[in-house]
């Protein structure tokens, strides 16, 4: 059994419709260095599973889903979204729906830039404990906490995060006067995951670009990470958004386990939260294909 890439990764690039690809990176990872190792052993956790997924009634032995190994990186962070934005453009500019795996946050960057140019129109979900919304951390302009200003200043306005418990008053002024759409971790568990992904079906007209920062989840269920929050949503919460959103995701990212600080069961749930987005999306688009 070859671990090196993810379980069920079973198509060439030509024919597949999901790329998988790891991007080992965490050089502004400010908390817990670590991340880095998280693509392969999220890729060695992948083989824990069934193929079939009875939630989505499909079997991943019939979806085509590439591997593509993990994408080269710098020493520093700006030489390294250089260098995996030329993959990211490729990978959509060919049709295909990329699904990378961190590392640290920043490198959501270039994966959503290449989306919003192929679709203009993108709306940028992400799930995360902090609000990522500083101009520049420790001097660096493309750190992991800046990914968020990034997004919203750089790529697209339409933007909404979920489970928000982190954060400077600056950053929360941010989001009061700029609008910006939040559920914070308090609402999800005050009106439930249920009425946030209704009021994500109102907000979204068109294709999401969906990044998942596992700090979301409360440490409780996912301790290896890099900045661990407490008071955090669920796995089931997590689920909840990618079924709603998989008919709409054109690109999608789980980033900031950091496994040495675990026994191996955040590595585990971020491969079954991928598998579950492929299962998702792969599901939505044989329903509109009947």
């Amino acid at each position: 059994m070859n671990k090196a890439f993810f379980a069920d990764a079973n198509s060439d690039y030509k024919n597949t419709r999901y790329v998988i690809c790891g991007v080992p990176f965490d050089c502004t990872s400010c908390f817990r260095l670590g991340s880095r190792y998280a693509p392969q052993e999220m890729r060695n956790n992948s083989y824990n599973f069934e193929t079939y997924s009875y939630l989505f009634d499909i079997d991943l032995l019939d979806v085509p889903i590439h591997d593509a190994g993990d994408l080269e990186v710098a020493q520093n962070i700006d030489d390294t979204l250089d260098m995996i934005s030329v993959h990211a453009d490729n990978y959509v500019e060919d049709g295909k729906i990329p699904v990378m795996l961190g590392g640290e946050h920043s490198l959501t960057l270039p994966f959503i830039r290449a989306c919003k140019k192929k679709y203009p129109d993108l709306t940028c979900i992400v799930l995360d404990a902090h609000l990522d919304l500083r101009q520049e951390y420790e001097g660096e302009k493309n750190s992991h906490a800046c990914i968020s200003r990034h997004i919203i200043e750089d790529v697209t306005g339409k933007y909404a995060s979920i489970g928000i418990r982190s954060g400077t008053r600056e950053e929360f002024e941010y989001v009061k006067a700029g609008g910006i759409k939040m559920f914070t971790s308090e609402d999800v568990i005050l009106t439930g995951i249920e009425s946030v992904v209704n009021e994500l079906r109102d907000y979204i007209r068109g294709p999401v670009y969906l990044s998942i920062d596992m700090d979301a989840i409360d440490p409780a269920y996912a301790p290896a990470l890099g900045t661990p929050e407490p008071y955090g949503i669920t796995p089931r919460d997590v689920r909840a958004v990618i079924a709603c959103l998989a008919p709409y995701i054109v690109g999608f990212d789980l980033v900031e386990i950091a496994p040495e600080y675990d026994s191996g069961g955040t590595a585990l749930l971020g491969a079954k939260l991928v598998r579950d987005f492929i299962a998702a999306s792969a599901k939505a688009a044989l329903r509109v294909s009947e």
